[in-house]
């Protein structure tokens, strides 16, 4: 591939020296230490240390660093930190890598995002997609690009498997206290991907049962019609069904649902709100702003002394 015979991917080759760089400060350690101890190890001129992209003013080096530590926390060899320090994780602390070893890394979640994400192009093949990578990541921060490379929840969700997305379904019900959660073999659910029952108080459960749509647009009104006769034709009895999809749904079938009791509609977007409500499969992220208001009597203060 051209980027590697040029050594732009240059960042990939400090995947096994940040590894090492922890091993040898104990397992955690602050992003300057790493800098200075690799630095140091391998001998890296100041003019290269403290050389910055002409674009963005940023660190060239410190950046590479950044974005080998990225990689390295989606494969999971160091911890995801929210307090700036760098944490080796128990397959970290086990694990050396090699150029070779790094890149393959490297191109693996290159593949894993370019799949996952909707609006990718079929014919893009994964070397042109670590092209586009290596572009983003040339001159910007992780913190400020990973969001344009990883996919959202929703884009995850619409790429499961069927049988996948039908049993994380019934995991996140699972977080919402559902007991009983039963998933039905698809050749034979009838219409019904699983049965869950809530309780609602010592003495009162609530029996329901569920189907999951995997859907990037709208769910058919018909699809959601033929959901109602299949909850009142089962031979369960049940109190409530509910329709789960990554998708939306029609006015129409809104209107539906406001009519009928036994019936709730989960969009993508409420899914979406359920799975970070109980942080099920997702990582909260706090981002500070500056305060304005905080700041105006110290702007145009005079110096009294």
């Amino acid at each position: 591939m051209s980027k590697r015979k040029t050594g732009k991917t240059e960042f990939v080759k400090w995947f096994g020296p940040v590894l090492e760089a922890l091993r040898a400060l104990g397992g955690s350690a602050k992003p300057r230490e790493i800098t200075e101890w690799i630095g140091e190890k391998y001998n890296v001129p100041d003019e290269v240390l403290n050389e910055r992209y002409q674009k963005s003013g940023v660190l060239k080096f410190q950046n590479q660093l950044a974005w080998a530590r990225q990689y390295l926390v989606w494969e999971e060899l160091l911890a995801s930190s929210k307090h700036g320090v760098w944490t080796l994780s128990k397959k970290g602390w086990g694990t050396k890598l090699n150029e070779t070893e790094a890149y393959d890394i490297f191109l693996k979640w290159v593949k894993v995002f370019q799949e996952l994400r909707v609006d990718k192009e079929p014919a893009t093949t994964v070397d042109t997609e670590a092209e586009k990578v290596i572009q983003i990541q040339e001159e910007t921060e992780p913190e400020t690009a990973k969001d344009n490379l990883k996919p959202t929840l929703i884009e995850v969700l619409q790429n499961l498997s069927p049988t996948g997305f039908e049993h994380l379904c019934g995991r996140l019900l699972r977080e919402y206290d559902f007991e009983n959660i039963e998933i039905t073999q698809r050749s034979h659910d009838g219409g019904i991907d699983g049965y869950a029952t809530l309780k609602l108080n010592p003495f009162v459960n609530l029996s329901v049962f569920f189907q999951c749509k995997r859907y990037s647009g709208t769910v058919p009104t018909e699809k959601v019609q033929a959901f109602i006769g299949v909850m009142e034709t089962n031979k369960r009895s049940v109190e409530k069904g509910l329709l789960i999809t990554t998708g939306n749904f029609a006015k129409a079938a809104l209107d539906i649902e406001r009519s009928n009791i036994k019936l709730e509609l989960i969009d993508g977007d409420k899914l979406v709100e359920m799975f970070e409500k109980v942080e099920l499969g997702v990582t909260q992220k706090t981002i500070y702003e500056p305060n304005m208001a905080f700041f105006d009597p110290y702007r145009d203060k005079e110096n009294t002394r």
